[in-house]
């Protein structure tokens, strides 16, 4: 089953419709979605190295538009959905904590967690639910994220051809890898928020 969706990633490179999955599922995991853009991003890259460049900013626009949306879910729904979302993710008790370290360390927060597999979508509606400044909010997410995209983009493009044979080697290993890596993201989250 890895295979099958591996190669379909793979084939879906050469698609028209694969930069509007890139981009939907980058933008939707900055405010709602448990699924990083990577699933997609890597193997469009490994497929296509000469695009990594431009996939890693379609994921830096599309996932900086999406923390726009959770940063308005937090501002103006959090007592609703934003409060729904968090506590979905198991986040509810910490996030007056989180809410308080904004006054002295936003910046921060935002480009370290924007960086990491700490899910964003948490850093953007909280960013929101704590009034922190929108314009400087936009500013640190594309920092962060287009930083996180490009370095991807930057070693793929290098090095493309030999990580595209070890991953094909090893799938079960990376996927595996890759999975321990997000689960200790939002293990991490909670841990720190």
């Amino acid at each position: 089953m890895l295979r099958k969706i591996y190669d379909w990633c793979i084939d879906a490179a050469h698609k028209p419709y694969a930069l509007w999955i890139l981009g939907l599922v980058s933008f939707a995991e900055s405010s709602f979605f448990p699924v990083p853009p990577d699933v997609m991003l890597i193997p469009m890259s490994l497929a296509r190295p000469q695009r990594a460049w431009f996939y890693a900013a379609l994921c830096t626009v599309t996932s900086v538009a999406g923390g726009v949306v959770g940063y308005a879910i937090g501002a103006l729904l959090y007592d609703s959905v934003g409060h729904w979302l968090i506590q979905l993710y198991g986040y509810g008790d910490k996030v007056e904590a989180f809410r308080a370290g904004y006054a002295e360390w936003g910046a921060w927060i935002i480009l370290l967690k924007g960086l990491t597999p700490i899910p964003y979508k948490l850093v953007t509606i909280t960013s929101g639910f704590a009034g922190y400044d929108i314009w400087l909010f936009i500013l640190f997410s594309i920092i962060a994220r287009g930083g996180r995209f490009f370095i991807v983009a930057v070693v793929l493009n290098r090095y493309g051809v030999v990580i595209r044979e070890q991953i094909e080697k090893r799938l079960g290993l990376w996927v595996t890898i890759g999975a321990v890596v997000l689960v200790l993201g939002f293990v991490i989250a909670f841990k720190l928020v």
